[in-house]
């Protein structure tokens, strides 16, 4: 495309997986590149191919362990000592780590991965978005996952660094609200990359739903160059996820994704888990609706035309011929409140205890 001539952006992360797609993404709009990774063998063939497939007119490799005590202070001095103005920063690095908090994991990886996740991640948008208020102008991209807003065991302490990313990005977009910089957070769902492998996750139940790592970074490339606050990548399924963060049980929700980081069963038993998980998800989507339709019944006018713009917009993702119907849809949850409380209640307490069952064994 190249529409962006002369412009740079810098991307962490960059030598695979949703950083990998997002930098050829900038590429193909003709922005100059600042590629940080651990690996300069990968970050120099990734760059031979960007100049080769795109004409890439500048790229620059900085190979550098994010996890490191100032890494974030010499990537800057390394940029600024080049002369590099950063237009776009997107703070893509990060890690996980798998297993129980207590007992399974290591708290050296754990300690450089609140390093990584958290301390780069921060000391690098403090450095570049100085520099973006001084010219007012300037997008940052920070990876949050969709466990920032959800419980996430086996996985604690990766999904309280994500909590601090989302609410970081959360707030800054408050404080720069009158300025022409902007903050966006990407929240995706399990994503095809090295992710699950490195954390020691690989044979766990949601590495059979990954997505696709391109359509994930495209959501989170175009929510950030239109300026939005959040992307939520996936269709409504993975949407629905905020929705039940603030209306479902948080015991319930940790119960389902703990469900979600198990083991894969053996084949004998998963007619059994496919049941239960489909269960649970019922129950906790009723309780969702209840739950809105309580808040719509029990709002003033203005929340309730907030209720149902949100809802309206939430039906014009699926399609618009939906979205004539939401108020009906709405209005619809409050009448079946009574009706369908106790049973979605029982369904959800006894799917729970289902699966709760199953983790135990």
């Amino acid at each position: 495309m190249n529409t962006q001539t002369g412009r740079t952006a810098l991307i962490t992360g960059a030598s695979s997986g949703i950083g990998q797609e997002i930098a050829k993404l900038f590429a193909q709009d003709g922005y100059n590149l600042v590629l940080v990774g651990r690996s300069d063998e990968k970050l120099d063939r990734l760059a031979e191919v960007f100049k080769n497939n795109y004409g890439t007119q500048q790229i620059t490799v900085i190979g550098k362990d994010l996890a490191t005590e100032d890494a974030a202070q010499d990537v800057y001095d390394q940029v600024k000592a080049k002369g590099i103005t950063v237009d776009a920063l997107v703070n893509d690095a990060g890690v996980g780590l798998y297993g129980l908090f207590a007992t399974d994991t290591d708290w050296e990886r754990e300690k450089a991965m609140i390093h990584l996740n958290v301390l780069t991640l921060t000391q690098m948008t403090k450095l570049f978005l100085y520099d973006m208020l001084s010219r007012n102008e300037g997008k940052i991209l920070n990876l949050a996952s969709i466990v920032s807003i959800t419980p996430n065991p086996m996985m604690a302490v990766y999904a309280g660094t994500k909590a601090y990313v989302y609410n970081f990005t959360q707030s800054l977009i408050n404080e720069l609200k009158d300025t022409n910089v902007t903050v966006t957070a990407l929240l995706p769902n399990a994503t095809d990359t090295d992710f699950f492998h490195k954390a020691g996750a690989d044979n766990t139940k949601v590495t059979d739903e990954v997505q696709d790592p391109l359509m994930v970074a495209k959501a989170g490339y175009d929510a950030l160059m239109a300026g939005k606050h959040k992307v939520i990548p996936g269709g409504l399924k993975n949407k629905s996820y905020e929705i039940l963060a603030y209306v479902a049980p948080q015991e319930t929700l940790a119960a389902v994704m703990r469900n979600k980081m198990a083991q894969k069963p053996e084949p004998q038993e998963t007619e059994k888990s496919s049941a239960a998980t489909w269960g649970i998800g019922f129950g906790i989507a009723v309780l969702a609706g209840i739950a809105l339709g309580v808040a719509y019944a029990n709002s003033n006018a203005i929340d309730r035309a907030k209720y149902r713009y949100k809802a309206k917009s939430l039906g014009d993702t699926i399609s618009d011929a939906l979205s004539s119907v939401t108020d009906n849809v709405v209005d619809s949850l409050v009448d079946a409140y009574k009706s369908t409380k106790s049973k979605a209640e029982k369904i959800v307490a006894r799917e729970t205890e289902l699966v709760e069952d199953e983790v135990g064994a």
